[in-house]
């Protein structure tokens, strides 16, 4: 009996003793990986200043912001120098025990597992801010132990190095706030445009709500998903006593933002265009940059505004997309509009598309005839033509005998064009449109007159510009200057000296032709009390409608139709296109 005992107390003795090697074992194996995550650790004077996306913020020629890419921050805010309830919102709703906690909250962690457990997902985070600034400074956002562990060294080791007030500034100056915005500051002037120091209780709450998903929460993707994550987040600090059921009912009835914002609206299209040619002004950069550009605010949201009416009142139409440019006598872009819904399509028809001009190219011919020696009132015969098996008719049906060249081309008739243009050197009418602007392939082909072949919108404009400065070179352009965030001018656009390309009688005449086009001919319905001359267009089947034209200022292009290049019904140059062109000049 006694030898049992024995036996069965050594044998307790040896398996304590492999449960304490056991535990041994496991303790030096979690130092050393403890010490292996510590002396991994990355840099952190580099990652406190890691290198970022520069960011470019595109100007409107009144100064306004039109639109910033890349990476934006802004000045350094402190956490003393916010109201206090901006403070609250965000550690109410980010992290309860923030002046509590040593950088590590083991109740929030332990609440965040329970409720993460039951979810049967990952419902719930359980880090704390210090934590956040851990892994926002340092570390990436991949989710592994090493990481978590690391994550947990370098929040006790921010803890020990700063001060609460100093942590908090450090992540209020680096989260991610949504559309490339980092910190408070820059995120506040981005979606309010005001400072963050002067937020209101429900802007405080909208911005503390979007650190649960910024590319979801914030006012741009949807205001009303910020709103009413906001109204989460004034609950909870409610629930926090950080401000009373009284002062929540008031900031539910608070305003958004500035009452009026000066940022440029439904420019998007156009500032994408300027920010992929900016390396082209002045190369790769490391440094924040302001690019000044020639954009009309006013012009612009009214033509973004035209087009999308104009376009929607005539769905019936089979009519769902358009393209407008406006520009001044010298290329200056205006105002662009790519299409009449940015978040749905970024494809800019305005500068991208490749669409047939129909008769808005006949300027061409008849340019090329008036520097051959014709006059406007010499005679052309708008008669049958069949060129092997292609007979072109006119849009009515109809023949008009024999007629001037300036009726032809008021009437827009296609086969006086023709029979002019069988007249006339093939490759002089294509040598005109390449040297004022289209930069598009061109066939010397029969068809060639009646605008058979594809151009961009941004190029007819161009071309009309030429006409419309007496024969010089216009070049389509929308960036003046170029500077650094600290004011260092990287590019001015310089004085140019005019080239004339054309000689000026001939451009003189096919002006005032194409003046009598809007006063008596197809472009009627694009009258304004002041001078303009301009010409319609509509591709074969009604696939492509057009009007460009110009008055005593200004250019512009307007095109509608379809991305599909299905027909439309009943919609021509001179109706829908001339009509938004008019809208805008006036």
């Amino acid at each position: 009996m006694k030898k049992t005992k024995k036996r069965e107390s050594k044998q307790k003795l040896k398996n304590r003793l492999r449960l304490l090697k056991l535990f041994a074992l496991l303790v030096i194996t979690f130092l050393i990986y403890l010490a292996y995550c510590y002396a991994t650790l990355p840099d952190m004077e580099a990652a406190i200043s890691r290198t970022r996306q520069p960011s470019t913020t595109i100007i409107a020629e009144n100064g306004n912001e039109i639109k910033s890419f890349g990476t934006v921050y802004s000045e350094v805010i402190r956490s003393e120098e916010l109201p206090q309830y901006v403070v609250d919102a965000i550690t109410s709703t980010e992290d309860r025990r923030f002046y509590e906690h040593p950088g590590f909250d083991i109740i929030s962690f332990t609440r965040a597992m329970i409720a993460n457990v039951f979810a049967g997902r990952y419902a719930q985070g359980g880090s704390t801010i210090t934590q956040q600034v851990a892994k926002n400074l340092f570390l990436t956002s991949r989710k592994n132990i090493k990481r978590k562990t690391q994550e947990l060294l370098l929040a006790f080791w921010l803890e020990k190095k700063f001060s609460k007030e100093q942590i908090l500034t450090l992540y209020l100056n680096r989260v991610y706030l949504g559309t490339g915005t980092y910190g408070i500051e820059a995120a506040s002037q981005k979606y309010f445009q005001k400072s963050s120091r002067d937020l209101n209780l429900l802007e405080a709450a909208v911005i503390a709500g979007m650190l649960k998903a910024p590319s979801r929460y914030n006012p741009i993707a949807s205001k009303k998903r910020a709103v009413d994550r906001a109204k989460v987040v004034l609950k909870t600090m409610v629930e926090t006593n950080s401000i009373s059921e009284k002062e929540r009912q008031e900031a539910l009835n608070m305003r958004l933002g500035a009452e009026k914002s000066d940022k440029v609206e439904n420019a998007n299209y156009f500032a994408d265009w300027v920010y992929n040619e900016v390396n082209d002004y002045i190369g790769e950069r490391d440094n924040d940059i302001y690019v000044m550009t020639t954009l009309d605010q006013s012009l612009q949201e009214k033509a973004a505004k035209i087009l999308e009416q104009t376009i929607t009142a005539n769905k019936h139409k089979n009519v769902t997309q358009g393209a407008i440019v406006v520009m001044d006598y010298h290329g200056a872009v205006k105002a662009m509009v790519g299409g009449i819904n940015y978040n749905k399509s970024q494809f800019n028809r305005a500068i991208q598309a490749l669409r047939q001009p129909g008769s808005s190219f006949k300027p061409f011919v008849y340019l090329t005839a008036l520097q051959r020696g014709f006059d406007r009132e010499d005679k052309l015969f708008d008669t049958p033509v069949a060129i092997k098996n292609w007979k072109p008719e006119n849009a009515d049906k109809k023949y008009y005998g024999e007629v001037s060249l300036e009726y032809a081309l008021i009437k827009s008739l296609n086969l006086a064009t023709i029979n002019l243009a069988q007249q006339l050197p093939g490759n002089h009418i294509v040598k005109n449109a390449q040297k004022m602007g289209i930069t598009t392939p061109i066939q010397n082909t029969p068809s060639l007159p009646l605008g058979t072949f594809e151009v961009k919108v941004i190029d007819m404009a161009t071309a009309y510009s030429t006409i419309a400065n007496g024969g010089f070179a216009s070049w389509p352009h929308a960036i003046k200057e170029i500077y650094t965030r600290d004011g260092y001018q990287l590019y001015q656009r310089g004085r140019e000296d005019p080239v004339r390309i054309l000689e000026r009688e001939p451009v003189e005449k096919l002006t005032k032709m194409l003046a009598n086009v809007i006063n008596y001919g197809t472009g009627k319905r694009a009258q304004i009390p002041e001078f303009a001359a301009g010409k319609t267009g509509t591709s074969q089947g009604n696939r492509d409608a057009w009007f460009v034209g110009f008055t005593n200022k200004l250019v512009a292009a307007v095109w509608v139709g379809n991305d599909d290049d299905s027909p439309m019904k009943g919609v021509s140059g001179s109706n829908v296109p001339a009509e938004i062109w008019k809208k805008i000049m006036e």
